[in-house]
């Protein structure tokens, strides 16, 4: 079984920078990626903002987030990164990261958000709060 957790999270204010951290344990699959997820409040559907594949450190990122938001892994810890940048007050939510199965990895990087059906392991989230 695999179990994720985030950390990092806290208030920063806007233009500044935060690091997050999933770390992940138990055994996942070399061929699966690590996807980052947030989840606003007041937003009734979540946002992918991107993913690293373990195998090769590929990257995908939303259009949205490309550019301010970098996604680093480092395999001897077990641990991916959301290093975000020049944070604004709306990226305030709660930050997930999870296991993207190579169906997700597949479907997300054509930008088919029908890879949330094939995505595992959840972690429990950071909040990040970006004050004006």
């Amino acid at each position: 079984q695999v179990q994720l957790a985030e950390s990092g999270g806290g208030l920063v204010q806007a233009g500044g920078s935060l690091r997050l951290s999933c770390t992940v344990s138990g055994s996942a699959f070399s061929t699966d990626a690590v996807g980052w997820f947030r989840q606003a409040p007041g937003k009734e559907r979540g946002e992918f903002v991107g993913g690293i594949r373990w195998s090769d450190a590929s990257t995908y990122y939303t259009d949205s987030f490309s550019g301010r938001f970098t996604i680093s892994s480092d395999n001897a810890k077990n641990t991916v990164y959301l290093r975000m940048s020049s944070l604004k007050p709306e990226d305030t939510a709660v930050y997930h990261c999870a296991v993207l199965p190579p169906p997700a990895w597949s479907l997300f990087r054509r930008g088919d958000m029908e890879g949330w059906g094939y995505v595992r392991d959840w972690g429990q989230g950071t909040l990040v709060t970006v004050s004006s």
